[in-house]
């Protein structure tokens, strides 16, 4: 027992930690140099096309030691964004110790602060590492001074390495067997394990990544979830290396899985405790919640025969993903789909991807908005999460917008360029530190509205890629607040339905105008475009109308005649405004996505 090791890794995206994962996996002889790929946790094609971790995942190696004593490491790997912290906290309650990465191109990040005060918060052992050495553009000394500040530590505890080329790995394998204690247990104990992940197996049912903490876990033991007392026999347990191998037994200390035969994901979820359903626990592992979606989107087939398909493939997804949720909708402009709730917008580009690629649908993703509460007149409240479900403007006393506490990592040369993005995007300046020389951390209060669509884009662009940030929600706050509506030929767009700050109503309304002015074809009548905003038009374009030469065949003769002939196409047109309808493009839904500011 005192030589197993439960760790993890943390870094910002794209700093290695998957690359040292590799080189761990290969030096302790986990995994032969034939069944060796790039990247060998990150099971997923779009996991490493972008970089970036999104399953968390777990493997076991055997490592033999310089004083010959054989350790038992079990690597837990985290996500690596921040729309999956909820489930980096649980990661990182399951370890004893954390190796903390930080790649000696690019510095601290954000993502690396915020999981490094996730982990401190959960009383880990940190190793600091400094990866990517072997570049020729690597800070090493610079990068050293900064995590010395940081962490307090002296530069004798920080491992220089190149994950890559797998230099001085050995040196981090030794570290964690000498300074990550070994987990403490209570094999007496009723039986408490932690769920830190799970994915869905056809034929096993949900399978539970799990840490146990108290007690022991035998294959043939009946088990209770204590969040839904949901009970179960286990179709089998096990640990895994790196594939999964079943066992007879786990016991306190150890991480493996649970075959559980459940049929959704929701029945089994990340942060919840497994107990022994005939000798319970009496109380839970603490930190449990429900994942809380942040960010709304209507999702619809473009065809309309592929909405069976897309509810089958969003099922499917579920099964895997329980941070997924969604009902029906429907919409006058794009008839059935779906209204789906993402962790953040991160999350929802995953989610739109895999239904491209792993489905092979074609879908229309609406603009994304965020989760409302309402105050009625008469007191009641209520939350909405689609603007066109947004009641009367005289039912209503006041609207509240979530509002996330907002921290940017920069160069201190991009002061001046973050300040006025933030101030543009309404958000409100807290306070600065600065964690490294040359280095500013920004706090800010920011709406959540404001950061779904363009803000990482341009927070990026405007300081040449150097900044990064990290967010949390803190509250509800009441904003005045106002829903703008789009007209088509006088009939409201459901799909293109926006709430929107009082003062921004009138630019967002003429920019949306004027875009939809480019897209939409015309018609062989005037179509008209109306912003519509607290009880009036605010913008107003015309797609002219496409004229047929009426008068071509009149060559000569009288005016009457062509008179006669212009009037009777006027009337035509007329009739025709009545009774036509407007078809739609998809770029206009996607144009208030991209709204020029």
């Amino acid at each position: 027992m005192e030589r197993i090791r439960n760790f993890c890794i943390i870094a910002h995206v794209d700093h290695g930690k998957s690359t040292l994962a590799d080189r761990m996996l290969q030096q302790t002889g986990t995994i032969s140099d034939r069944e060796m790929t790039e990247q060998v946790l990150d099971s997923m094609d779009l996991e490493r096309e972008k970089g970036v971790t999104i399953k968390a995942s777990a493997v076991r190696m055997l490592y033999t030691a310089q004083d010959g004593e054989q350790y038992e490491f079990n690597l837990i790997d985290t996500p690596g964004h921040v729309d999956f912290s909820y489930e980096v906290s649980r990661a990182l309650y399951a370890c004893e110790g954390a190796l903390l990465i930080v790649d000696a191109t690019q510095g601290i990040e954000a993502q690396t602060l915020a999981n490094l005060y996730l982990a401190l918060d959960a009383n880990l052992v940190i190793i600091p590492v400094v990866n990517k050495v072997d570049l020729p553009s690597a800070q090493v000394d610079e990068v050293k001074k900064d995590l010395i500040n940081l962490l307090g530590c002296t530069e004798d505890e920080i491992i220089p390495i190149s994950a890559k080329t797998g230099a001085n790995v050995d040196k981090v394998l030794e570290a964690i067997a000498q300074q990550i204690p070994g987990p403490t247990r209570d094999i007496d104990q009723p039986l408490r394990a932690l769920i830190f992940d799970s994915h869905y197996d056809a034929y096993k049912g949900v399978i539970a990544y799990v840490r146990v903490f108290d007690g022991s876990l035998n294959a043939a033991d009946k088990v209770m979830m204590m969040a839904n007392r949901v009970r179960l026999q286990p179709v089998e347990i096990g640990v895994f290396s790196p594939s999964m191998q079943p066992v007879q037994r786990l016991e306190a200390g150890d991480v493996g899985y649970v075959a559980t035969g459940l049929k959704t994901v929701s029945e089994s979820r990340v942060g919840d405790t497994i107990t022994n359903a005939l000798k319970p626990a009496e109380q839970a592992l603490p930190g449990y919640r429900q994942a809380k979606s942040m960010v709304y989107a209507g999702v619809y087939p473009t065809e309309g025969e592929d909405y069976g398909a897309l509810k089958d493939a969003l099922e499917k997804l579920q099964l895997n993903d329980a941070s997924l949720v969604y009902e029906p909708e429907s919409s006058e402009a794009l008839n059935f789909g779906f209204r789906c709730g993402f962790l953040g917008l991160f999350h929802m580009e995953i989610i739109q991807e895999r239904l491209e690629r792993e489905y092979d649908l074609d879908v229309l993703f609406t603009a994304p908005s965020v989760e409302y509460e309402v105050v009625l007149n008469d007191g009641k409240t209520i939350t909405v999460d689609s603007p066109a479900d947004l009641p009367n403007e005289g039912d209503i006393a006041e609207i509240r917008e979530p509002w996330m506490a907002l921290e940017i990592f920069a160069p201190t040369d991009y002061y001046g360029p973050v300040m006025d993005l933030v101030r543009k995007k309404r958000g409100v300046y807290k306070s600065q530190e600065y964690p490294a020389a040359n280095r500013v951390q920004l706090n800010f209060e920011i709406p959540l509205s404001e950061i779904i669509i363009d803000f990482f884009d341009e927070l990026k662009s405007g300081t040449k890629g150097y900044a990064s940030m990290d967010y949390q929600f803190i509250e509800y706050r009441a904003g005045d607040l106002v829903k703008l509506e789009i007209l088509v030929n006088e009939e409201p767009v459901d799909a293109l339905t926006a709430i929107v700050h009082k003062n921004d109503a009138y630019h967002k309304g003429q920019a949306l105008v004027s875009k939809l002015k480019e897209i939409i074809p015309s018609q062989l009548f005037v179509i008209p475009i109306q912003a519509f905003s607290q009880g009036r038009v605010i913008s107003r374009a015309n797609v002219k109308a496409l004229r047929k030469d009426v008068l071509a065949k009149c060559y000569g003769g009288d005016i009457t005649r062509k008179k006669k002939l212009l009037e009777k196409q006027k009337k035509g047109k007329k009739r025709m405004k009545m009774v036509g309808s407007v078809e739609l493009p998809q770029d206009a839904f996607m144009a208030i996505l991209r709204l020029e500011n």
